[in-house]
């Protein structure tokens, strides 16, 4: 009945989408198994895209050639840049979507790809064969072989809903749990952990009183995600801010009784920086009231999303409190808030390919691996995609490093860190985050991605064409001078300390208060040069010289890590005979058994001591 195939990606969220269309456009026959085929790429818990550092994963994903950032441009109701007071390395798009239509359209594009089938079943376990995954197991009985496997479960492993004191087990509200995976897994020496997240509830926006709240509107010249031409955003819907009381909290402490946060009924770890409601009223005791932001869920729908009001309380209590919120005084829900407990396997048990150590092809992406977020799942399912191919063409890895990606630095997070708490991305986790900006990620990324396929002919050159623009306009600046007292003449700015005479364009645009736009006003030649760049460019260029410095700074820190990168550590290598390396040290490397002294030097518990140690075996070794 069935093909053998390349590779089998089980689950249709996120990462299953992106690894799915990953390996069938590199010409992989790819076969993508979902419990439900009206559900591929939910948006389970908000109907948005994006957000601090968030936002730079989706356009690390496109500029790949990922599909994440064009769905999300083709189904946006609202586009935010996020931190513009900042410098650029903070600045994060973030968009809210029509959650039906994105969910659509992901599937449509999958159906466009020729190299995928999909199958609607429940995988139970895994065919392993002299310890490589070679196919898959359903609940219907059906054994489907392939070269390689790509786990992609989301929460439905062993999935458990909590409502108050009610548990349901389920992967999502409405939808069953797996089960098998795990206890076979377990049986390969798998460790396996609990994790936790929720979803507060969602509210008829028809009996919502919207004249008492704060209107968040959306840019008033909205961008986009991806690099591609996808459609302008020409109307937006806004969002809405309201605040929790004294008198809301009282309510919800009436159910902490009842709270399986606090009875002990959730074992698992909840994600720290996406906080229930209870949760924050427990731990900030001393704040009279927390702020929430209504979302709406799509263009043509009333239902809302109650963003800072995640919970697992009783359903009575819920209603209660809710209608205590300015502005919710008459709501009525379409369904309560709940939390969710599954099962993960702590990443350190995966190679930087994201296949596992203990079974060979076994590729693990997204909430199985320890991450919450579908923009950290999504890019997990691309890299998993595009590696799995690679193994089974016996071709290189396909890595990227943490001064190459944010994709980079979520996985060397996971691999050598683990997590003990649903991981999610900060601009704060990548310390070469003026060089990983959101702005330059074609730049970075997209000859990798022509390299593997994954990116046309027409966009490579469209992205030389703005290296090309960019270079033109900085080496202009370069060249050129202008007389101050012209500059002050042609151009609306602040007064300037720099004197008389002549003064270099190039000092000119590094100085804050001053921008290509109005410089161009007084000199003619910048001005062809500009109106003939894309605006990409220009804003490129800009960004390039303003931020040179810490640009450059950010270079040396990189050149330096590459040397660490470039010495490789066999991995036979007898650490338990190193006397002289810590106890924490000899632990983790035996552990994890990094590839290179790079990574050995980002493992919490190796010491600056421990890498001396190792460099002088590695020298004693030549």
């Amino acid at each position: 009945m069935f093909p053998k195939y390349d590779i089998i990606v089980v689950g249709a969220g996120h990462a299953g989408c992106e690894a799915a269309a990953a390996s069938a456009n590199m010409g992989a026959k790819t076969l993508l198994i979902t419990m439900n085929m009206t559900a591929i790429a939910q948006m389970s818990c908000n109907p948005a895209m994006g957000g601090v550092a968030k936002g730079q994963l989706v356009r690390e994903i496109d500029a790949l050639g990922g599909f994440s950032g064009i769905i999300t441009d083709k189904t946006m109701i609202q586009f935010k840049m996020l931190n513009l007071s900042k410098g650029p390395a903070m600045w994060s798009p973030r968009a809210q979507n029509d959650r039906w239509r994105f969910s659509e359209t992901w599937r449509l594009q999958l159906e466009k790809i020729p190299n995928i089938d999909f199958w609607q079943d429940s995988v139970v376990g895994l065919i392993i064969k002299d310890g490589r995954a070679i196919g898959v197991k359903t609940e219907n009985e059906h054994h489907i072989y392939s070269k390689a496997v790509v786990l992609t479960n989301g929460t439905f492993l062993n999935g458990l809903i909590h409502i108050g004191e009610k548990q349901i087990t389920g992967g999502r509200v409405a939808e069953r749990a797996s089960s098998g995976i795990t206890e076979q897994l377990v049986e390969f020496s798998f460790k396996t952990g609990r994790m936790k997240t929720g979803t507060p509830p969602r509210i008829d926006g028809r009996t919502i009183n919207y004249s008492s709240m704060e209107p968040q509107e959306g840019d008033e010249n909205p961008s986009q995600f991806s690099y591609t031409d996808t459609p302008k955003l020409t109307k937006q819907k806004p969002c809405w801010l309201t605040y929790t009381n004294k008198e809301v909290h009282e309510i919800l402490k009436t159910g902490f009784d009842k709270s399986p946060m606090f009875t002990g009924r959730i074992k698992g770890l909840g994600p720290r920086y996406c906080p229930s409601i209870e949760d924050k009223i427990n731990r900030f005791s001393h704040r009279e009231r927390h702020i929430l932001f209504i979302e709406p869920e799509g263009w043509d729908t009333v239902e809302v999303y109650l963003n800072g009001f995640s919970t697992s309380l009783p359903a009575e209590v819920q209603d209660k409190a809710l209608k205590k919120i300015p502005g919710f005084e008459n709501c009525k829900m379409f369904r309560p808030g709940y939390a969710i407990e599954y099962d993960y396997f702590p990443p350190d048990q995966l190679d930087y390919t994201l296949e596992t150590k203990l079974i060979e092809n076994l590729f693990f992406a997204g909430q199985i691996n320890g991450t919450t977020g579908y923009e950290e799942a999504a890019s997990q399912g691309l890299m998993a995609g595009i590696n799995a191919v690679l193994k089974i063409r016996e071709k290189n890895k396909f890595l990227l490093g943490r001064d190459t990606a944010y994709i980079g630095v979520l996985i060397d997070d996971l691999i050598n860190k683990g997590t003990e708490e649903p991981y999610r991305m900060f601009t704060s986790r990548a310390e070469f985050r003026m060089s990983l900006r959101q702005d330059n990620a074609d730049i970075r990324l997209s000859e990798k991605g022509h390299a593997l396929g994954l990116i046309s002919d027409e966009r490579l050159e469209k992205v030389n064409r703005k290296i090309t623009e960019t270079e033109r306009i900085i080496t202009y600046l370069k060249s050129q001078s202008i007389d101050y007292q012209l500059l002050i003449e042609n151009v609306a700015i602040p007064e300037i300390p720099i004197g008389s005479g002549n003064i270099s364009l190039l000092k000119l645009i590094s100085m804050p208060q001053v921008n290509l736009k109005s410089l161009a006003s007084a000199d003619k030649n910048l001005n062809d040069i500009l109106i003939n760049s894309t605006k990409d460019s220009v804003e490129q260029a800009e960004i390039q010289i303003k931020y040179e410095f810490y640009i450059n700074r950010e270079k040396i820190l990189i050149d330096k890590l590459k040397k660490l990168e470039n010495l490789y550590l066999k991995n036979d290598l007898d650490y338990s005979s190193m006397k002289a390396l810590s106890s924490e040290g000899k632990e983790k490397l035996l552990k994890i058994k990094p590839s290179t002294l790079g990574q050995a030097s980002r493992i919490s518990g190796v010491t600056p001591s421990d890498i001396s140690i190792l460099l002088m075996y590695m020298n004693a070794g030549e």
